[in-house]
């Protein structure tokens, strides 16, 4: 492999629908800034049916062109026909970094397209970075328990790759009216020729906590101890019409159910304000939570990680502080006829 003929950062553009999955925007804006660093196009990938309505939103994201293949048989996602179609895009056009959004469909395909050109992948990136002066990709992402941060390298094999959770990276503000090139391609698959058939689409309509888009979470670590402990906190975020959220530890206790947990291992957010309620701060839970906008730490210990994220610490017991933040908050609230929402 001649991996200096491999140039320009590709996104994978998940879409459901003819709409453009968050993520994707995200990593268009993450993307962006690796193609600036290294003076080549952002190019988005695109595949589905009846799409042709989605490359002019890419471009007011920042992409400079969009590869995109408009065939029936893309219409639904199945593993064999979008492998087979971005493989065959990255051995034309040879990307030298390919980004998708760690959801189910964007891991699947990104695992089956790291086999399929024989490149390598690293997942549940964090961070993204270029060393310029060996045009390498460095994914970051949190191991051994969360304890490190590990740099990963892909340095014989082209495209470099990475999968990223939702709300690590931020979209840029789009501009109106930007343009761009668009390329379109065909795929060779026959409906006849698959393994694989779309009977029926199951829809989940049960309710479950949207974390992702809460604008205050008020969050449980290790420190609320117990039932009582964890009462505390939901009655905080009640006070304040927040949604509760969890680490690890308190998931495990038994405290919550795993739709709460927050980082590595559960949800990724980017609230207005979150309350980091007896959490030590391991890189495994900040990397869920350190881009929301104002971050509110209480913890006993003043060397508590949390501390190094948070932009407000308060050194003490949750025991005495949650109590007296309750009362307070009851009484501005009430001053202000009680809209919640805008505490």
């Amino acid at each position: 492999m001649n991996i200096e003929e491999y140039k320009g950062v590709w996104v994978f553009i998940e879409q459901i629908e003819g709409n453009v999955v968050g993520v994707s925007l995200e990593l268009l804006g993450a993307g962006r800034a690796l193609a600036d660093k290294l003076g080549v196009d952002l190019c988005g990938v695109l595949l589905g049916h009846n799409i042709r309505e989605i490359p002019s939103q890419l471009f007011e994201y920042g992409a400079d062109k969009v590869y995109m293949i408009d065939d029936p048989i893309l219409d639904k996602y199945r593993s064999e026909t979008h492998m087979t179609a971005v493989g065959d895009l990255v051995r034309k056009y040879k990307p030298e970094i390919f980004l998708y959004g760690a959801t189910a469909n964007g891991k699947d395909l990104a695992s089956a397209v790291a086999t399929e050109v024989m490149t390598g992948l690293t997942a549940d990136t964090t961070m993204l970075d270029i060393d310029l002066d060996k045009r390498l990709f460095e994914a970051s992402r949190p191991a051994f328990g969360g304890n490190i941060m590990a740099t990963i390298l892909c340095k014989k094999h082209r495209p470099q790759m990475a999968t990223v959770r939702s709300k690590v990276m931020k979209a840029l503000e789009p501009q109106p009216g930007r343009t761009g090139e668009v390329i379109e391609e065909t795929i060779t698959l026959k409906e006849e020729d698959l393994k694989t058939k779309v009977l029926q689409i199951v829809r989940d309509t049960s309710k479950k906590v949207n974390l992702a888009d809460a604008e205050i979470i008020v969050a449980a670590g290790k420190g609320v101890k117990d039932a009582n402990g964890f009462k505390l906190v939901s009655d905080l975020a009640d006070v304040l019409n927040a949604t509760v959220g969890a680490s690890r530890d308190v998931v495990e206790a038994g405290l919550i159910g795993h739709d709460y947990q927050i980082g590595q291992t559960g949800e990724t957010v980017t609230p207005k304000l979150y309350f980091a309620i007896g959490i030590s701060g391991a890189v495994q839970h900040v990397v869920g939570m350190n881009n929301s906008e104002t971050i509110v730490a209480i913890n006993t210990d003043p060397e508590a990680q949390i501390f190094n994220a948070a932009h407000y610490g308060i050194v003490g017991d949750l025991f005495e502080i949650v109590p007296m933040l309750i009362e307070e908050f009851k009484a501005a609230l009430k001053e202000v006829g009680g809209v919640k929402a805008h505490v």
